[in-house]
């Protein structure tokens, strides 16, 4: 025993060394496997290739998150794009409770709303872990009173299904007004690709924890599992109309309550944990806005942003993510337009050759970041030099604006 608790240590700290370095490498597979379905639903339905590009940085941008709330919110930006109206529902214990909304003339409404998961379409979403499509008749008659019915009369609910768990529904429709889009088809590759990026995510942060320092014989027997530590994004997420029987449970089990886990330690710990514990761990602090852990590391790539003292740890925070989608934006320029890029650095007239990609790209930058306080920065226009031009402006060609 005394080998094995020498051993441990070193072999969990070999396995999160291995977990870190294929990351790069899942994501990839993920967009490639992406892309390949785009491509496929084009070739079909002859659509443009303008389409698969956006479907492609909306993808991209989900994986930009580097939280499970920021991942989750961009979840729900990206779909914005394909539907009149979405919402996110976290499922808990058999309850969908609401999260955040676009579109709706009320998003702060939906938080906490409690929807029907007795109602046909809910409940299929749920329980078959399938996308329905369904009529407004089928939908909980609360929500629609509240939020009011698609004129189209239909909707869409696309499950997120995490470690074969549905942990929340997307609710989409086409909005009040008849002209409403709603493309089923977009929406679908959001949430399967945000479900397989959450995975990836939780799966580098587990990597990360220090292994512990007591010796293996010391530990309470663990727990049979069937799968590897997973952080559940939606552990914290406790809907108010639940608190009744947690006050039940804390009177029932105080002792268990006395020292309550974190939301990640109660729902994965790897020693036995009481019940009582896990259904108190919750605290009203957790409830909203956060589904999920309030902080998380960043990556030890992130680019590096203004540290000047009068600079606010918010606005640190807003240039480092405005420099990483500027390189977003410039790294799919480079992807798809290779040819280009490698002519134009030999002829030094890079920007003749993609000019329409680079300013319809300066265009995204600018929508996203021009009105904020990274706009005095031009990270997109220093990201176009280094990346493109190899730090060589002359390379981008007379025309290239400065």
């Amino acid at each position: 025993m005394k080998d094995r608790g020498q051993m441990e240590p070193i072999v969990e700290r070999v396995v999160a060394q291995a977990i870190d370095s294929h990351a790069a490498q899942l994501r990839s597979e993920i967009v490639r496997r992406v892309m390949d379905e785009l491509e496929a639903g084009l070739a079909t339905t002859g659509s443009t290739s303008d389409m698969g590009t956006d479907l492609a940085r909306a993808v991209a941008e989900i994986q930009l998150g580097t939280s499970q709330r920021e991942i989750l919110a961009a979840l729900l930006d990206t779909c914005a794009r394909y539907a009149a109206r979405v919402a996110l529902f976290v499922v808990k214990s058999g309850h969908a409770s609401g999260w955040q909304g676009r579109g709706f003339v009320q998003n702060d409404r939906l938080k906490d709303f409690s929807l029907d998961a007795t109602a046909p379409a809910v409940g299929r979403a749920i329980q078959d872990r399938v996308i329905v499509n369904a009529p407004s008749a089928e939908v909980d008659s609360h929500f629609l009173e509240e939020f009011g019915t698609p004129a189209s009369g239909a909707t869409r609910f696309l499950p997120l299904v995490l470690k074969d768990k549905v942990a929340a529904l997307v609710y989409a429709d086409g909005g009040t007004d008849a002209a409403g889009k709603l493309d089923a088809g977009a929406l679908e590759l959001l949430v399967l690709s945000t479900s397989a990026w959450l995975e990836v995510n939780s799966l580098r942060k587990q990597a990360h924890k220090e292994p512990a320092a007591e010796p293996v014989e010391s530990r309470p027997a663990a727990a049979p599992q069937a799968s590897p530590a997973y952080n559940d994004p939606f552990a914290s997420h406790a809907p108010g109309h639940a608190w009744a029987a947690v006050a039940t449970a804390e009177a029932s089990a105080p002792a268990a309550a006395a020292v309550p886990p974190t939301a990640f330690e109660a729902q994965h710990a790897v020693t036995e944990t009481p019940p009582a514990v896990v259904e108190t761990e919750a605290a009203p602090a957790d409830l909203y806005p956060l589904p999920m852990a309030q902080s998380e590391p960043v990556a030890a790539t992130e680019p590096t942003t203004p540290a000047a003292s009068d600079v606010s740890p918010e606005d640190q925070e807003v240039h480092r993510k405005a420099h990483r989608f500027a390189r977003l934006l410039v790294d799919e320029i480079k992807l798809y337009n290779q040819a280009q890029v490698s002519e134009g650095r030999k002829n030094k007239d890079l920007y003749d050759r993609l000019k329409e990609a680079v300013e319809k790209s300066r265009t995204t930058y600018q929508k996203r970041y021009g009105n904020t306080v990274a706009a005095s920065a031009n990270y997109f226009q220093d990201e176009v030099v280094r990346s493109l031009a190899e730090d060589d402006i002359s390379i981008m060609g007379a025309n290239f604006r400065r």
